[in-house]
């Protein structure tokens, strides 16, 4: 399921990133084209992709005229070919090209993150596992990238620090061990909040067990580690009752399919959104 965008955040993030690149106006569109001058812009995709963002370009536009929006063939999470013309939007010509860069710049990367997420998501299709997202996201971009992440076809882990606890190898050797961190995070956190649990080895696995985590992280462990300490989570309650589990560190593309057929619940990529190269859109304008 593709998350719901805030129409709010999607304006704040697209004023903070024309005021950042407009300045006092764009004065080669100024000295160059007539104030009169209308335009037609076409978006293409010069490579296979999966479609995020359109909305936020959208935004980008209609932030300098509210009559100037994109029409759009195709909808996010659309997987698009090569050579296709996806959306267009007609408006003042200098409009146009003020907007241009920005536009661009959150439908490639947004749209670079759905593909690469789509190419996880499809690399371990037919398994029970889901591929999910983690916090290595650009500062003050999170929702958005997140967004991109449903797009594609996968899931969001925690949104930040309140929604839920994750003790990692930090947390454990300041509070003195698994156990009594679980203890401590007992002890505040709402009814509604899961704990999850970093481990490094079956041995940690077992103390999260007993301590009843309700999500053990697998970190940086091989896919043969993963599946045995899989089977003890398994043997460990019933179905309706045992800890989920979740693979983490090291997962490429190349071994992914391996991690899932572990028998993990979730696999948590830092990549699909830190390391999702952009994809290749032009944008090309002719007088309307």
């Amino acid at each position: 399921m593709i998350l719901p965008l805030d129409p709010d955040y999607i304006y704040e993030a697209v004023e903070r990133a024309l005021l950042e690149d407009l300045g006092r106006g764009d004065i080669t569109s100024r000295a160059t084209i007539r104030t009169t001058a209308r335009g037609i812009g076409s978006f293409l995709a010069k490579q296979d992709l999966v479609l995020a963002g359109i909305e936020v370009a959208d935004a980008v536009f209609s932030w300098f005229e509210v009559e100037t929006q994109i029409q759009s063939t195709a909808n996010d999470g659309d997987e698009i070919k090569a050579g296709k013309v996806f959306a267009r939007v007609t408006g003042e010509a200098q409009t146009l090209l003020a907007a241009e860069r920005t536009a661009l710049n959150f439908l490639q990367h947004l749209s670079g993150i759905a593909t690469k997420t789509k190419l996880f998501v499809d690399a371990i299709a037919g398994t029970e596992a889901q591929i999910v997202d983690t916090r290595k996201t650009v500062p003050g971009l999170r929702m958005l990238e997140k967004y991109a992440v449903t797009c594609g076809g996968g899931r969001n882990h925690r949104i930040g620090l309140d929604d839920g606890v994750l003790i990692k190898d930090n947390h454990i050797a300041l509070a003195g061990g698994i156990e009594e961190a679980v203890r401590r995070a007992r002890e505040i956190a709402g009814h509604l909040h899961k704990i999850e649990v970093e481990t490094a080895s079956l041995e940690q696995v077992n103390q999260a067990l007993k301590a009843n985590a309700d999500i053990i992280m697998l970190d940086n462990m091989t896919p043969d580690q993963v599946r045995e300490c899989v089977a003890v989570v398994k043997d460990s309650a019933p179905e309706d009752r045992r800890a989920l589990t979740e693979a983490s560190g090291g997962i490429t593309l190349d071994n992914v399919r391996a991690y899932a057929e572990a028998g993990v619940d979730l696999i948590s990529i830092g990549a699909i959104t830190h390391s999702a190269p952009a994809v290749d859109i032009s944008f090309k304008i002719k007088i309307a």
